[in-house]
């Protein structure tokens, strides 16, 4: 039995075969990425496609165009749908599995999409945007999972960063939708009704593709997993993985077993775990991703540019530019890391942040040049300062921030424990979305836009000092060696040395 050392053990263990596997070398492994991030997309495609959807919807429901709670509702109910979904999602998932539960999703999501799109009153569209939240809340704890435990762990961080392209192709998708049906009769109802099409394509390619090979060993079938296992990897390597998930099936017990969310908590490196994952998704959100791009209209017309085409145009490329930033993180994050990744984000998200409040401060005390009273000197000063910073903030979110918190909840969690604790951490994101939501406008109100983005820009250094401290560098590292890092940080040299005679066993 081929048994694999942890990085900085005492190399008493056999080496490893050598793990040189390339994002491109799979195409089995990249076709499964891509159909499994179908998900995400669906994710993107609905954040973005709402805010233009919701200007017709007001037109043809009056008491939409007049009652303000109800707009709100219409938004936010997805969010909440989404947060019941990731939080059972995870049972699903370790219960039937990561393919079922990605097809359970795509069937809860299409039947949402098409009572919107047919919706004969804002309250039966409220019904289906909760059924929309409910599949992307459980495509949101599914997808990584499944793209991780078929990834190479040389690339896993990118395989699990590509789910966060879909999801911010699923936007720049969405803006150029909303574009597409403006001028067409029922336009709402297409918008939201056309995102059952790639739920849709996404059952029909899963039911070709294959359960979790990790998932089908704790379930003891290891003749499938086995040979899931050989389409991605070469007979040397295969070997090598099936004594990895050997060694863990015996030295956990509890695979073979559900596990509670309450057992999460009940041992000192699953809690070190979960603090992780959670606390970097909790981070995503209450760093101001939605806030900022949220505002863009604002900075555009403090740049002199007033017209409503002009801030859809903006929609647009800050989309586009989300999407290159994801694409960025996708090549560095298996090559640098996540650990310096998400420093090196969170540090230039605060520097923009630094700048987009310098913006605002010196705009409401410049003046003439108020956000209802634009001119030219505005657009050529304070207002572009303000598109520098917004641009600034885009370029380091994107590819640190966007996806690590995705690709670390992926690989941190032991087998048994994956779904449950990705589904966790995936409603704590949730959480966090609809806290920042509910709270951005009134905290503007309060402290005014340069504070808030002064707040936002605090709470950044606080979670760079989060990852300095909680979170691990997981990069190349197999779903062993990272359970046994954690043992490590949980129980130090005893921990280790417990791992290894575990492993040996």
């Amino acid at each position: 039995m081929t048994i694999v050392s942890l990085p900085g053990s005492s190399g008493l263990l056999d080496p490893s075969p050598k793990r040189d596997m390339s994002y491109f070398s799979n195409g089995y492994v990249l076709g499964l990425t891509v159909t499994a991030g179908i998900g995400g997309m669906l994710f993107g495609y609905d954040t973005g496609v709402i805010s233009g959807a919701l200007l017709y919807i007001r037109d043809d429901f009056k008491a939409v165009s007049e009652n303000y709670i109800l707009q709100e509702t219409i938004v936010s109910m997805a969010l909440v749908g989404a947060m019941i979904g990731a939080a059972g999602g995870g049972w699903v998932n370790d219960t039937y599995g990561r393919k079922k539960a990605t097809l359970l999703a795509d069937i809860i999501f299409t039947i949402g999409s098409l009572v919107m799109s047919a919706a004969p009153d804002p309250y039966v569209l409220i019904l289906g945007r909760f059924f929309v939240g409910l599949g992307i809340g459980m495509a949101s704890v599914t997808a990584p999972v499944y793209i991780a435990e078929a990834s190479p762990s040389e690339i896993r961080g990118g395989l699990v960063a590509t789910n966060v392209l879909m999801i911010t192709g699923g936007q720049f998708l969405s803006y150029l939708v909303n574009l597409a049906f403006t001028e067409v009769p029922g336009t709402w109802r297409w918008m939201l009704g056309v995102a059952a099409v790639p739920a849709i394509v996404q059952f029909v390619l899963m039911m070709f593709l294959p359960e979790s090979p990790r998932w089908l060993y704790m379930k003891n079938e290891k003749a499938k997993a086995s040979s899931v296992l050989a389409k991605i990897y070469d007979s040397d390597r295969l070997e090598e993985e099936m004594d990895l998930l050997a060694v863990l099936s015996i030295r956990d017990t509890r695979s073979k077993n559900s596990v509670s969310y309450l057992d999460v908590f009940k041992s000192k490196e699953m809690r070190l775990a979960f603090l992780a994952g959670a606390g970097l998704q909790a981070f995503q959100q209450f760093t101001g991703i939605n806030t900022v791009m949220y505002y863009s209209p604002t900075i555009v017309q403090m740049a002199g540019f007033s017209s409503n085409q002009l801030a859809l145009l903006l929609s647009l490329i800050i989309a586009a530019m989300n999407a290159a930033g994801t694409i960025i993180g996708i090549y560095l994050i298996d090559r640098c890391g996540r650990r310096r990744l998400a420093l090196t984000s969170l540090f230039g998200v605060f520097v923009s942040l630094l700048i987009l409040s310098g913006a605002f401060f010196l705009q409401s005390n410049s003046g003439p040049c108020g956000m209802n009273t634009l001119d030219s000197a505005c657009g050529d000063g304070l207002g572009w300062f303000a598109v520098i910073g917004l641009a600034l903030y885009i370029a380091f979110f994107s590819p640190g921030m966007g996806p690590v918190p995705w690709a670390v909840n992926s690989e941190i969690y032991p087998e048994a424990y994956r779904g449950i604790c990705g589904g966790m951490s995936a409603t704590v994101n949730w959480i966090s979305n609809l806290i920042v939501a509910q709270t951005f406008l009134s905290l503007v109100a309060l402290v005014g836009t340069a504070g808030t983005f002064l707040i936002i820009a605090a709470i950044a250094v606080v979670a760079f000092v989060f990852v300095l401290f909680f979170v691990p560098e997981t990069k190349g590292l197999t779903f062993e060696e990272v359970e046994r890092l954690w043992k490590e940080r949980a129980w130090g040299n005893q921990g280790t040395r417990q791992s290894l005679l575990d492993g040996a066993a």
